[in-house]
């Protein structure tokens, strides 16, 4: 048993699977032109070791389907074609922007998908197929995997767009403060977004331009469906990078005024409280010739004098509108 198999399934052609236990019997299906799909863990060493074994691949193609990193993107191989994609990471406790890879080796009657994370639209794949109501063909597989992608991706960017009309209603409201945290959290993951999606927009045509013979017209119906679905989705996230840029800059503005304003506050204040500071510092030196040290009025008409002084100079402020 390969411990790297995650499932392995036989189409019947009428929209239901029949489940392989035994990778051992794959090469014969292959050989009487069944259509198979076998899905694997690339992290484990077992399905290296399958890989490498298949005469139809070179040994290239089985690296590139192994390898750590990939970009999106569509490569014709010896015996069919390399598809190297990504699906948003809705797994327990991780982000979705951590795109999970998903690389495929596909031709008339065999597609092969691996991956290392879980991947949700894979499942969705093989759970129609149970209820006999998934695709019929290699094609309408390869397709219908491409769309479950592609949907999973839609709540992630709404979810996206609903976090920065919520700061944008904040902004305008003045209704609390935004947290710059959040703000900028939000703001990697459309960036991270965008990183994968333009180029898997670009893998998605370029497999409908190469038109392979066992690409039919409903998979390529479903693949056209798919991009376009991608282009409004990058084109929402390129939008979201814009807004969220202009919250960035509009919470910097805010801040700023605020700064400004309790600067301005405390700068009055200083001024107002500059000439008494210097009057009290004066008379208050230890030297003798002091005024009105023998009169039991001087301490009056003094503070009445830094009254009338302080509410002159408040006066003259506000002649100014500096007040």
């Amino acid at each position: 048993m390969n411990s790297g198999l995650v499932h392995a399934v036989q189409l019947d052609g009428l929209g239901g699977a029949l489940e392989l236990n035994d990778l051992q019997n794959v090469t014969q299906l292959q050989a009487q032109n069944k259509l198979i799909w076998l899905h694997f863990d690339y992290s484990a060493n077992d399905t290296i070791t399958w890989l490498q074994a298949q005469s139809y691949l070179q040994e290239w193609e089985w690296q590139a389907l192994t390898t750590d990193e990939t970009r999106p993107r569509v490569t014709q191989a010896e015996h069919g074609l390399l598809l190297f994609l990504r699906g948003v990471n809705l797994n327990p406790q991780q982000s979705p922007e951590d795109m999970v890879s998903i690389r495929c080796f596909v031709n008339e009657n065999l597609l092969i998908t691996l991956r290392k994370r879980q991947l949700m639209s894979a499942q969705d794949v093989l759970q129609s197929l149970k209820h006999k109501k998934g695709p019929c063909d290699i094609a309408d597989l390869l397709s219908c995997l491409v769309q479950r992608l592609t949907s999973r991706m839609q709540d992630v960017i709404y979810q996206i767009d609903e976090q920065l009309d919520a700061f944008e209603d904040c902004l305008d409201n003045h209704d609390g403060q935004i947290d710059a945290g959040v703000l900028s959290t939000t703001r990697r993951q459309t960036i991270a977004l965008k990183r994968y999606l333009k180029p898997q927009k670009v893998a998605i045509s370029e497999l409908v331009d190469c038109q392979p013979s066992w690409l039919n017209d409903s998979a390529i119906h479903k693949l056209d469906e798919a991009n376009n679905a991608l282009s409004r989705y990058v084109e929402e996230l390129e939008s979201a990078i814009e807004r969220a840029q202009v919250i960035q800059h509009s919470l910097s503005n805010q801040l700023s005024e605020q700064l400004n304003q309790r600067m301005y506050v405390m700068s009055v204040v200083a001024a107002l409280f500059l000439p008494l500071g210097f009057l009290t510092g004066l008379l208050g030196v230890n030297i003798g010739g002091i005024p009105g040290t023998e009169s039991p009025y001087a301490f009056a008409l003094f503070v009445i004098s830094l009254c009338l002084l302080t509410g002159g100079i408040g006066y003259y402020f506000r002649a100014k509108h500096w007040l």
